[in-house]
């Protein structure tokens, strides 16, 4: 079918009928006949070989978890089905509404004995099933800080692996669940007397609360954000309003121009710069007491399990920044208290007391949900909660099921975009739209979006891609310019095919003009119903963690295992980045950028430097051995006199500061147990200046005379081991160099913590002997910790 004839027949079927969600559904202009409603249909349906519903098992965890055993299989190319955890809702369940959504709830199907793989674990090691559980019991009177002392408990909890347990699945997250609440910020402490906002010259007297929400801006007076005028306005009509509600000033506030912040910014530079000037001992009692505050709200009880949490502080109030152009930029992020805390914890667990004066909200029991705490905010007018902290075996199992649903896309992937292909050419517009869609989320990795109200940032995806989001340029190239996630820009030229350029054109002809959505008939809920009807628990998303781990598994499988420990990490990173560009995972380049680059460049040339002098030195030893290998000598004067004596100079200077500041660390302890403080003149210190002022002289001497000094005990054979260890460094320090340079702009670690499996990070470092801790933070060691103890050398997604 032609193009023009593909314009035709859309023009003829289509007719365009408004739905709720503003959105416009296709519908053909002949009466509605059963073969037509068999064109909505994906052709996998409509072609005679639509997959029975009952064929489908919904495997329990049991299966799940088999799958990465303690004893590694080799073969794990099998697709496991993964059942779909039930999603938090973000509004708040009613009782009602919880015993009713409990009372329809579909039960678990669990596959047959004979299709369950077997677990590899140990007899002795093997927990029990959920019907041989009991949850422990713990009184109403025993605090949690107490019970975190039990010895016994702490060391079970060490040698919990939740990925070798049958029965963590199902929509009961819980058997109990005990925990000491939220922490809350400090209470505000009033300025000093003497720090006041100014209006038009003259001093304000404040209320406490409009007082507080001065500072903020105070605070941020030199910053980028302050400067914005959208964070100004915001700001101030919300300074307005908590002015209003305290009865909070003397001085009839009217414009914003007329208030000077000068003296209260001056004041938060001066506690900047004290707290610099703390010595180490009161840094360390700070954060120590800091430790102390925390300590109770770290971690709870989950079925008896200590379990780390995540996020327990409830956000101090502040003012709200946001990424990008946000709307929203500048408004005041509103003080939290308990009666806006809703708490979820057992019904037989001792409820945490609320702060002095204060009540919770609500406490829940609803064993169906894994948060802990959650409340409104006022700037999204959404929830936050407080859940699990990373590395916990909620979370585990929920990164663990995320996946192994992206690997089962595997078995699928090439049926859709059979289907996909077909529809390309469709028909009915709606499902030209569904085909192009998917089409674009599957080859670029797109989001699928979402509508967006006013007050939100203009960002895109998809399926709310816009008129002038894309460029078209015959015969078939695409420029993509929008907002994307976070206000990243998305802009690439790419190649598409025929088909889905010829589509798009279409989805842009007149009437529409720019603010006009491209896909008018589809929305990415449509879009992710449409998708289940090829694989439980497809989703856009799980296109981008698929084509995600897929791309960088082919990127892993094309290097070659030679090289340094630093090559390899190098390989690594570069693979990891193929991956961040495919999912526009973008930063901007950071302000230390360009003086980090200079460091590693200067410890270059120091390197450099430190073996040209060292050949020096054979020589002075064995003239000879110029005539004998001058290929091995031939950089010896390849250092300008300049360079040399730059470097100098910054070796005598780093030394004499790591002299000093040694010194200022002892003085304080010394200024602690009340002796007498070291000085320049100090023997010590005295003795380590004039070794500095020694080799200073030395190196003088080198540049007058050309001649280099030998060390007394040096030998041909030591110093040639010497500038083979420095060549190493040399060779690692480039290798670093370089990684950042191609880094700069581009953010590593979202893929890695999000996308691309880690068991794919686990299987590179184990088969190409790269330490784990070379490739993952210690936070990611820590939340990957079953992706460690499960992969092995020959695991593929």
């Amino acid at each position: 079918m032609s193009s023009s004839e593909d314009e035709v027949v859309l023009t003829k079927r289509v007719k365009k009928v408004p739905k709720k969600n503003g959105k416009i559904a296709a519908r053909s202009s002949s009466s509605t006949t059963a073969s037509e409603n068999d064109d909505d249909l994906p052709l996998s349906q409509r072609n005679g070989h639509a997959k029975s519903k009952d064929t489908s098992v919904d495997d329990d965890e049991d299966s799940v978890m088999s799958t990465i055993s303690k004893k590694k299989r080799k073969n794990e190319n099998g697709s496991t089905a993964v059942k779909k955890q039930k999603t938090v809702k973000d509004e708040p369940v009613s009782p009602k509404q919880k015993s009713t959504k409990a009372s329809t709830t579909p039960k678990v199907t669990k596959p047959k004995a004979e299709t369950k793989p077997k677990m590899a674990v140990k007899k002795e090691t093997k927990p029990t099933t959920k019907k041989e559980k009991k949850p422990k019991e713990i009184k109403e009177e025993t605090p949690l800080a107490s019970q975190n002392n039990e010895g016994n408990e702490e060391e079970e909890e060490e040698g919990y692996k939740w990925w070798e347990a049958e029965d963590l699945d199902g929509e009961q997250k819980w058997e109990s669940l005990v925990h000491n609440g939220v922490l809350f910020p400090p209470e505000y402490e009033p300025l000093p007397s003497y720090v006041k906002l100014y209006y038009d010259g003259k001093p304000v007297t404040l209320s406490k609360e409009a007082e507080e929400v001065a500072g903020f801006y105070g605070a941020m007076l030199e910053t980028e954000h302050a400067k914005n005028p959208v964070f100004q306005k915001n700001f101030f009509n919300d300074f307005l309003s908590v002015i209003r509600e305290s009865n909070g000033s003397d001085v009839e506030i009217k414009e914003f121009e007329k208030l000077d912040f000068s003296k209260m910014y001056a004041y938060f530079e001066k506690l900047k710069e004290e707290k610099k000037s703390m010595t180490k001992d009161e840094k360390k009692a700070i954060k120590e007491e800091k430790e102390r505050l925390e300590e109770p709200y770290k971690t709870c009880f989950l079925n008896g399990r200590k379990e780390l949490v995540g996020n327990f502080r409830i956000e101090p109030p502040g003012l709200f920044r946001g990424r990008g152009a946000h709307p929203k930029t500048g408004k005041l992020k509103r003080r939290v208290y308990p009666e806006s805390v809703t708490l979820n914890i057992s019904a037989d667990a001792k409820v945490p007391e609320p702060p002095a004066g204060h009540q919770w909200g609500e406490i829940r029991h609803d064993n169906t949900v894994t948060w802990l705490a959650m409340w409104k905010e006022n700037i999204a007018d959404s929830f936050k909660y407080v859940r699990f902290a990373a590395s916990s075996s909620i979370k585990g199992v929920s990164d663990f099921k995320k996946f192994e649903t992206a690997r089962r896309l595997k078995d699928h992937v090439e049926a859709i975009r059979k289907d996909y292909t077909k529809l390309l050419k469709s028909e009915l517009m709606q499902e030209r739209q569904m085909a192009t869609a998917t089409y674009l989320i599957d080859v670029f990795a797109l989001r699928a979006g979402g509508e967006k109200g006013d007050d939100e940032a203009d960002t895109v995806g998809c399926c709310s891609l816009r008129f002038e989001h894309i460029t078209l340029k015959p015969p078939n190239k695409v420029i993509f310019d929008f907002l994307g996630k976070d206000s990243i820009r998305f802009y690439q030229e790419v190649e598409v095919d025929k088909q889905v350029f010829k589509n798009l054109r279409i989805f842009k002809k007149s009437p529409k003009q720019p603010g006009d959505d491209l896909f008018d008939r589809i929305n990415p809920s449509l879009l992710n119903k449409h998708l289940q009807n090829y694989m439980k628990g497809l989703t856009a998303k799980v296109f981008r963690t698929y084509n995600a781990s897929k791309t960088m598994q082919d990127q892993l499988n094309l290097i070659k295992n030679e090289g340094t420990v630093a090559e390899k990490v190098v390989k690594f990173n570069a693979a990891n980045r193929t991956v961040a560009i495919l999912c526009n995972h973008q930063r901007t380049v950071s302000k230390s950028h360009g003086n980090t680059v200079q460091k590693i460049n200067d410890k270059l040339k120091e390197l450099v430097w430190q073996k040209i002098r060292l050949k020096r030195m054979i020589l002075e030893l064995e003239p000879k051995l110029l005539k004998k290998d001058k290929e091995y000598f031939s950089e010896i004067n390849d250092l300008a006199k300049e360079d040399e004596e730059h470097i100098h100079h910054s070796i005598i200077q780093r030394q004499t500061q790591q002299v000093l500041k040694k010194m200022q660390r002892d003085n304080e302890k010394l200024q602690l147990e009340k002796q007498e403080l070291l000085t320049e003149e100090s023997d010590s210190i005295k003795e380590k200046l004039e070794k500095i002022q020694e080799l200073k002289e030395e190196y003088d001497e080198e540049l007058r005379t050309g001649k280099t000094v030998v060390k007394k005990g040096s030998t041909v054979e030591k110093l040639k081991q010497q500038i083979e260890t420095i060549e190493n460094r040399i060779v690692t320090t480039t290798l670093q160099l370089k990684d950042k340079e191609d880094n700069s702009e581009v953010s590593l670690g979202t893929s890695k913590l999000n996308y691309i499996d880690p068991r794919l990070t686990v299987m590179f470092s184990k088969k190409f002997d790269v330490p784990i801790e070379k490739l993952f933070t210690k936070t990611l060691r820590d939340k990957f910790k079953w992706a460690i103890e499960s992969a092995d050398e020959n695991w593929s997604f």
